[in-house]
C-alpha cells in the first residue's frame, strides 16, 4: 500500500506530482549529497530571510532617529568591557547597533544585487538570442561591443556609467533614485557573459531538427526563439545568474565603499565598511569588521551555490 501511494504521488498530475518529480531529480539528489552546498544554502536563506523580515528581526531600527542616541556611539560588543546587551555587536559613530545595521544593510545589498542581475540577464539574453539566431551583421556588431567591454574591468564600467548618469541627473541623482542608478550601472556591466553564453547555445540549438521543422511549417522567427530556443538555453543562464549575484553584491559594496553607491541614509554593507574604515585605527574595529565578515560569508555562500549548480546542470558530470 505504501509503495502504491508513493507511485501515485510521483505520477499524480499537478503541483504535487511536479514537486515529487523535482525531489527525485538528479539535481535534488546532488544537493542532498553535498553537505557544503546544504550549509551554503542554509546561510544564504538566513541572509535572505533576515533581509526580508528586517523590521521584525532587527533589535533596533537604525533609520529611526527617535531610537538613536549619540550617547550610545562607539560602544564595543557586549562581551567586551563597556559593552551593552542592547547592542550585541556594538554601535557605530552615530549610536546605531551594528547588528541591526548589518541586517538592514544586507537588505539594500541584496536588493541591488538581485535587480542588477535581472537587468543584466534581460539585456544579455536578448542580445545573445539576436546575435545567435540572426547572425550576420547583428551578430558581428553585438559581439564586437561585448569584446570591447570585456577589455575593461566591470568596476570601471560601473563607475563610468554611474558618473555619467549622476552628471546628467545632477542633484536628482540622490535619494531613492540612487538605487536605480547603481542598479543600472551594475546591470550594464554584467550583460556580456549572458550574451556570449546564450549566443553559443543558440548557434547550436538553431541548427537542430525541431527548429528546422518549425521554420519549414512557417513559424515566425520570434516565436521559434521564444518557444523553442530560449527554454533550452536557460540552464547556463541560471548558473551565470547565481554567480553574478555574488559579483553584483561585491561590486555594489565596492562602489559604496568608494562613496558612489547607495545613499548614506540607507547604507549597505559596503557603506558600513567605509564608515568603519575611518575609525579602524582608533580602536573601533567592530564597526567595519562585522559588516565585512557578513559580506564575505554571504558572497562565499552564494558562490558555493553557483559552483554546485554549475556542476549539477553539467550533463558531462552526471
Amino acid at each position: 500500500m505504501a509503495a502504491s501511494n508513493k507511485s501515485d504521488l510521483i505520477h499524480r498530475p499537478g503541483l504535487t506530482g511536479a514537486l515529487a518529480r523535482a525531489l527525485d531529480s538528479d539535481v535534488a539528489y546532488s544537493f542532498r549529497q553535498s553537505k557544503i552546498t546544504m550549509l551554503a544554502a542554509a546561510i544564504t536563506a538566513i541572509f535572505f530571510l533576515a533581509a526580508l523580515f528586517a523590521p521584525w528581526i532587527a533589535p533596533h531600527d537604525p533609520y529611526d532617529l527617535t531610537n538613536i542616541s549619540l550617547m550610545d556611539s562607539f560602544l564595543p560588543p557586549m562581551w567586551m568591557e563597556g559593552g551593552d546587551a542592547r547592542f550585541p555587536l556594538g554601535t557605530d559613530d552615530q549610536g546605531r547597533g551594528i547588528l541591526s545595521t548589518i541586517i538592514y544593510g544586507a537588505r539594500a545589498s541584496l536588493l541591488v544585487g538581485f535587480a542588477a542581475v535581472l537587468l543584466a540577464a534581460a539585456i544579455g539574453v536578448t542580445l545573445g538570442l539576436i546575435a545567435g539566431y540572426l547572425g550576420g551583421t547583428a551578430d558581428a556588431l553585438i559581439m564586437r561591443v561585448a569584446e570591447v567591454q570585456l577589455s575593461f574591468p566591470a568596476i570601471l564600467i560601473a563607475l563610468l556609467i554611474d558618473g555619467v548618469t549622476r552628471g546628467v541627473l545632477g542633484g536628482q541623482g540622490e535619494g531613492n533614485l540612487a538605487f536605480a542608478v547603481i542598479i543600472v550601472s551594475i546591470g550594464l556591466s554584467f550583460w556580456v557573459q549572458y550574451a556570449r553564453t546564450v549566443r553559443g547555445s543558440c548557434l547550436v540549438e538553431k541548427n537542430k531538427e525541431y527548429v528546422q521543422a518549425a521554420r519549414v511549417i512557417g513559424v515566425h522567427p520570434a516565436l521559434i526563439v521564444m518557444r523553442h530556443v530560449l527554454p533550452n538555453v536557460l540552464g547556463p543562464v541560471l548558473v551565470i545568474a547565481t554567480i553574478s549575484l555574488a559579483l553584483a553584491i561585491i561590486t555594489e559594496a565596492t562602489l559604496s565603499f568608494l562613496g558612489v553607491g547607495v545613499p548614506p541614509t540607507q547604507p549597505s554593507l559596503g557603506t558600513m565598511i567605509r564608515v568603519g574604515n575611518d575609525f579602524l585605527f582608533s580602536g573601533e574595529w567592530w564597526i567595519s569588521m562585522f559588516p565585512g565578515a557578513a559580506l564575505a560569508i554571504l558572497v562565499l555562500a552564494v558562490n558555493l551555490l553557483g559552483d554546485w549548480l554549475r556542476d549539477a546542470l553539467n550533463p558531462k558530470l552526471r
